[in-house]
């Protein structure tokens, strides 16, 4: 959206191509707290409708469908969707973002919807009053974590490692909750159940024992794969799949530019996408300048 917004201000023809609704992850962030300008917390989804409450100014033009292919064709690329639509164009920006990581353990599939999630925000209220796991130790892991504690009777936070990578501040309310108990140095070997969430056995990674944790539901939070594959072969990927870009968001294809999550960088926070979106769009448009 915030390449539409400048890209819209420099009075370019832009669409926006989009498959679900715009705003992506932070549509289903809680609590948004580090974005400038907001000094008290802020729901992601209200955060993104005021993004697109500024971008409709501006004569928002949206096309919903599924991008599945980018090619060359001439000086054009060729944006191609799953119907078999195309859009031909003079530059591209990317900006798909990422998807959570999935853990690849017996039971996670099959449970999934059944009390296996990857969204507190959207699930949390399920479980009022019972037991859940979340499963990780970054900032998505533990801000979910405390989500969940408005809901559930006891949150069990499971990690690999034995202590929390997430911002210190986070990592403070969270050893501090009286509703939050830690297994360090632990992961999930399988998701128990049969219609249902019934427990996870857990594997102690310094003693290598096992045991089986009751609870009614599983929260993962490992980590994100981007939203890449429809450009393979076309855009240059690092080896997780994240599209390799200079400083000023140019990929190794001339007038294709990628912001967000779906690139490869190291922090990935709403104000670094919104900044990616800015560059890429004022790059696009000193493209077309030069090409002219």
């Amino acid at each position: 959206m915030t390449a539409y917004l400048y890209a819209a201000r420099a009075r370019l023809n832009v669409i926006l191509v989009e498959k679900l609704s715009p705003g992506g992850q932070v549509l289903v962030t809680d609590i948004v707290e580090n974005y400038p300008g907001f000094p008290e917390p802020v729901s992601g989804f209200e955060l993104m409708d005021r993004f697109l409450a500024q971008v409709k100014k501006l004569g928002l033009e949206t096309f919903n469908g599924e991008v599945v292919r980018l090619e060359q064709e001439g000086e054009f690329k060729k944006v191609i969707f799953a119907d078999g639509k195309e859009i031909r164009t003079k530059t591209v920006i990317v900006a798909t973002g990422a998807r959570p990581n999935r853990l690849g353990v017996p039971g996670e599939e099959a449970l999934l919807g059944k009390g296996v999630s990857y969204c507190a925000t959207c699930d949390g209220p399920f479980f009022r009053g019972l037991e859940v796991a979340v499963v990780g130790g970054g900032n998505t892991a533990v801000q979910e974590a405390l989500f969940l504690t408005k809901f559930a009777k006891k949150v069990h936070l499971i990690h690999r490692r034995d202590q929390l990578r997430a911002q210190k501040i986070l990592q403070e309310r969270a050893l501090a909750h009286e509703k939050i108990q830690f297994w360090w140095s632990c992961v999930v070997e399988e998701i128990l159940g049969q219609d249902k969430v019934e427990g996870v056995k857990i594997r102690h990674l310094k003693t290598g024992e096992t045991e089986i944790l009751r609870v009614d539901g599983v929260f993962i939070f490992i980590g994100i794969s981007p939203q890449s594959e429809f450009v393979e072969g076309f855009l240059e990927r690092d080896e997780r799949g994240f599209i390799i870009t200079d400083c000023e968001m140019r990929t190794n294809v001339p007038g294709v530019f990628a912001a967000g999550d779906v690139r490869a960088k190291a922090c990935r926070q709403i104000i670094t996408a919104a900044g990616d979106g800015a560059t890429a769009a004022y790059m696009a448009e000193h493209h077309l300048s030069q090409a002219k």
